[in-house]
């Protein structure tokens, strides 16, 4: 008898494969027959109507200290994600001086945007070596499964101490083969790779640049030989590509000498709107010389979330609202609902002249969201229509909700005013979905649900341009994803594969608007965004959400080791 079989659903398998009608059986964790299924199992799941799909496998996220109070990696949990890749960027919490702990959290507080007090409170430190970490994490429960990296910006300054977060310093020869060592240690652990940040976009909590901006070649390659000498992990790598040529060929050394895969963060922005299809070119050249590199790609704009309750809104840096700022939210909005406030708080938006954000550029989200707007939409044009100032309309929006709505503001993959970029990178055979940055940008930006949005608007909504089948989108996000990493074990519904699964109701499959949630530890504040439609989630064969809701099913797991040997076919 098998432990749960799921009868009559529409099976997208996640290879790419036309959808079928049938069953699921599933047994000790994993898939056991596929089709028409004549065993019974101990629980019989109805999904006549039901989507049956791979859970979702999600490479890009910031979960590094959520992981330890959080057992649902919540929202990544909501959207159908059975699987999280945690310390991108270069940022995390190991390895961790005792007495240097401090550092790390200013670094991921100024860098992803994630309340310190919150990461005070909430990470009970347990460790100092990055196995240690991973040990930390095997023992606390998890609804789905968790795998880490090791993180630049940590290991620089665990070994250089505070010399490692100054830009004139440089490691010595011996720094850097402790490096070394210390990414081999990690690896042969169980980390899944090393992950480094050279954009000038990430900073400490004190303005400083992330540690890792300016590390040499000879740096970064050497601490790649302790991947080479251990002979598996990945790199992942984020950087601004100013000097893009000479920024590639440093990531493609890096790749080939150290014979390990790399991906990179791949965003189009208005100031080079194509130089991501130079870099996609250069990522063709190398993959041609046997080069195994890959780019991440976001599913929709990376877009700003701009509200009373967010990090920034439009008002922020007016005089007549600072006096506001602090005080509770129903009596801020009191505040700047009086005529004379509002008209102050106008006047002196009018006197700053253009600046953030461009009103061109700048949107009301609405209820489901939409993250394609049309530039007719824009708050500039509608407030043209209605004969008002922009930032009167912006203003007025804030308001709604009783304060809590939110502004949307596009400022990369989206130059173009529409989503095309955006799809010619998708459609790309050397990318895969990623840059969700699940667990981060608390207070800014909410791509957690890249998942979803990778279903619904590419799948069935969008009406600004071509779709894209609803089969290749799911092995982006379960099969591609998963063989990123070297995960070689789930990402299909096959016999012998893990049996994470999602059964979704397709076409009531809903993004809700996101909202502002104090519920991190000391009461932190965080953008959160759920979904409707998903009916069950089940991780190892177990239940863990139903309709969005946890079960108390924990059948989660830390991931030890990833990418031996050669790279995996994607």
């Amino acid at each position: 008898m098998h432990d749960r079989v799921i009868r009559g659903g529409i099976l997208i398998d996640g290879t790419g494969a036309p959808a079928r009608a049938g069953d699921v059986a599933v047994g000790d964790g994993c898939i056991r027959e596929v089709g028409r299924v004549a065993g019974r199992g101990r629980e019989e799941i109805d999904a006549r109507g039901l989507h049956v799909l791979p859970g979702f496998v999600d490479v890009h996220t910031h979960y590094d200290g959520q992981v330890t109070w959080d057992p649902y990696l919540s929202p990544s949990s909501w959207h159908g994600v059975t699987t999280v890749v945690m310390g991108n960027c270069g940022v995390g919490f190991a390895p961790a001086d005792p007495d240097r702990r401090d550092y790390l959290i200013a670094l991921m507080e100024g860098v992803e945007d994630i309340p310190g007090a919150a990461l005070h409170e909430g990470i009970q430190w347990s460790w100092e070596s990055f196995p240690e970490y991973l040990d930390a994490l095997e023992r606390a429960p998890h609804a789905i499964d968790v795998g880490a990296q090791l993180p630049h910006a940590a290991l620089r300054f665990y070994v250089m101490g505070e010399r490692g977060a100054d830009h004139a310093e440089k490691p010595t020869q011996g720094e850097i083969e402790r490096m070394a060592r210390l990414a081999r240690e990690a690896v042969e652990a169980g980390a899944f790779g090393f992950s480094t940040s050279r954009t000038r976009n990430h900073r400490a909590r004190d303005g400083r640049p992330t540690p890792s901006l300016t590390a040499s070649a000879e740096e970064l390659i050497g601490i790649g030989r302790g991947l080479r000498d251990a002979g598996r992990g990945v790199f992942q790598l984020v950087a601004d590509f100013d000097d893009l040529e000479a920024e590639f060929a440093l990531l493609r050394r890096l790749a080939a000498e150290n014979r390990r895969p790399l991906s990179f963060t791949l965003n189009q922005k208005d100031g080079h709107p194509a130089a991501w299809r130079r870099l996609l070119e250069l990522v063709e050249e190398a993959v041609r010389d046997g080069v195994d590199l890959k780019a991440q790609v976001a599913a929709r704009p990376v877009g700003l979330l701009l509200g009373l309750e967010a990090s920034v809104h439009p008002f922020a840096g007016c005089p007549s609202y600072a006096d506001l700022a602090g005080l509770p939210l129903a009596l801020r909005v009191a505040r700047l609902r009086e005529p004379e406030r509002r008209q102050r708080l106008l006047a002196e938006k009018a006197q700053q002249g253009p600046g953030f954000p461009v009103w061109e550029r700048t949107f009301s989200l609405g209820d489901p969201p939409d993250y394609e707007p049309a530039p007719e939409q824009s708050l500039a044009a509608v407030a043209r229509r209605r004969g008002l100032e922009p930032a009167a309309l912006a203003l007025d929006l804030l308001l709604e909700g009783d304060g809590r709505a939110l502004l949307y503001c596009p400022v990369m993959n989206y130059a173009g005013l529409d989503l095309e970029a955006s799809r010619e990178m998708l459609l790309h055979p050397h990318t895969v979905p990623g840059l969700g940055d699940a667990g981060a940008h608390c207070g800014l930006i909410c791509d957690a649900s890249f998942a979803t949005s990778l279903l619904t608007h590419w799948g069935r909504d969008r009406t600004r341009g071509e779709r894209l089948p609803l089969e290749w989108l799911v092995r982006r996000q379960t099969r591609d994803t998963a063989r990123l990493v070297g995960l070689l074990d789930r990402g299909v519904i096959a016999p012998g594969a893990k049996a994470d699964l999602n059964l979704v109701e397709l076409e009531d499959l809903r993004l809700r608007p996101p909202e502002v949630v104090y519920d991190l530890p000391a009461g932190g504040r965080r953008l959160v965004q759920r979904a409707r439609g998903y009916r069950m989630t089940l991780v190892a064969g177990e239940v863990v959400l139903r309709d969005g809701e946890p079960t108390g099913a924990l059948p989660g797991r830390l991931l030890r080791g990833a990418r031996p040997g050669p790279a995996a076919d994607a």
